[in-house]
């Protein structure tokens, strides 16, 4: 403002206004830098997961692992009791049993020769027998197959010698047998074991094999599993939802490209229930023609986000898109992260109506159809009308590039 006030009162009413406007846009862009720097301490020091703390999670510290899952889950024998003097008895769970389908190897243990005597000078006879079960696991065996091909030639002419055929490989002129590719894929993909992991289990064993022979095996097992990959591809089209999203990463070597250039991971879930189906696609783009690629020929319910790639997808006929409520819960977590310490905010009205949901959807996780459908009918849909009501109220009323603001946006588009 300048040191002396213009006499003009409409210009200094427009003066003032002016410099109330810039006030206003300094404090909001002060608190965007706030919640902005509050955020990336979190992400940077804070627990990555929404939710409470599980047992389960991947995010659990390495090294202290087993003395924290120890104190959650204390191991007792099946039945067993825990007495103290003065206290209630406290029943453990029991164990779950050892699948009956596992081979057994019976071990039985009588009572030595010299026991066998009686004090009054009989033999003591079997009454009965106490039975329990030990979980045994015999290590990696690792052995070489040796393929002798015999070779046959007829004495009597001049016909040219036959050798026997041995079966077709896999992978052809390499030492890996078929178990050893199973295995190899298993621990990689199944397991999160890298190659140069499974490159010392197998030093260990005294076998030295590179893991750029790995890899090479990994890609060529990929090559001949096309045609299973078509048909997941085929069993996921049939299943009418189909879950899609993209996730961005780094491929430091990739021919033309440079390392700090972000490429993506495209995941497609669905199928039925109790045999999903995951597909895994690598692109260098993030371009609408990449979903438009994967998906064609499916019609059906498609979960996303609300990212605009879908767009093209999402119009086409036959094609019904749903967004994804962790999506949009997970903003108003970042905005109730963001909230002054120790005060209940707008974000958490509501992440409460959202847990609801959340709830009610976890009782109804063995309920039929029909059950859960009158459910969400009779205590879900209530929520949702609150939810929206609290929505329409609130979304004039917060600035929209704060972490409250961006939340509330999100929700209001993807209604």
């Amino acid at each position: 403002m300048p040191e002396t006030l213009p006499d003009d009162p409409i210009l200094l009413k427009q003066l003032l206004l002016s410099a109330s406007v810039q006030m206003s846009e300094k404090d909001g862009q002060i608190e965007r830098l706030r919640e902005q720097n509050a955020l990336l301490i979190q992400r940077l020091f804070g627990r990555k997961s929404e939710q409470s703390s599980d047992p389960d999670s991947p995010q659990l510290e390495i090294f202290n692992e087993a003395e924290s899952l120890a104190e959650a889950t204390p191991e007792a024998p099946v039945d067993a009791v825990e007495e103290d003097a003065g206290a209630p008895t406290k029943r453990r769970g029991k164990r779950t049993p050892l699948p009956a389908e596992l081979p057994r190897l019976v071990v039985t243990h009588e009572l030595p020769e010299h026991e066998l005597t009686c004090a009054c000078g009989c033999r003591k006879q079997v009454i009965g027998e106490e039975t329990s079960e030990q979980l045994d696991i015999i290590p990696m065996q690792i052995r070489v197959i040796r393929h002798v091909r015999k070779t046959y030639a007829c004495q009597g002419c001049e016909t040219a010698p036959v050798t026997a055929d041995k079966p077709a490989q896999l992978l052809e002129k390499s030492l890996a047998s078929p178990s050893v590719l199973a295995m190899l894929l298993t621990s990689k993909y199944a397991d999160g074991l890298p190659l140069y992991r499974f490159e010392k289990v197998l030093s260990r064993h005294g076998i030295d094999i590179p893991r750029q022979t790995l890899a090479r095996w990994v890609i060529q097992s990929g090559e001949q599993l096309q045609p299973l990959l078509n048909l997941m591809r085929d069993k996921l089209f049939e299943y009418p939802v189909l879950h899609c999203d993209e996730t961005r990463l780094q491929v430091l070597h990739e021919p033309g490209r440079d390392p700090s250039a972000q490429s993506w991971m495209w995941v497609q879930s669905g199928g039925p229930p109790d045999k999903p189906v995951i597909l895994f696609d690598y692109t260098a783009s993030r371009a609408q023609e990449v979903p438009l690629r994967l998906l064609d020929g499916y019609h059906g319910y498609l979960m996303t986000d609300d990212y605009a790639g879908y767009n093209a997808v999402a119009v086409q006929e036959g094609i019904e898109r749903l967004a994804c409520w962790a999506h949009a819960r997970r903003k108003f977590v970042e905005a109730q992260k963001v909230q002054p310490k120790g005060k209940a905010g707008r974000a958490d009205m509501a992440l409460n109506l959202i847990n609801k949901l959340y709830s009610i959807e976890r009782e109804l996780k063995d309920a039929s159809d029909a059950e859960r459908q009158a459910t969400r009918v009779q205590r879900s849909q209530p929520l949702l009308d609150q939810l929206k009501t609290w929505l329409d109220k609130t979304q004039p009323q917060v600035a929209g590039q704060t972490a409250l603001g961006k939340a509330v946006n999100y929700l209001a588009s993807n209604w």
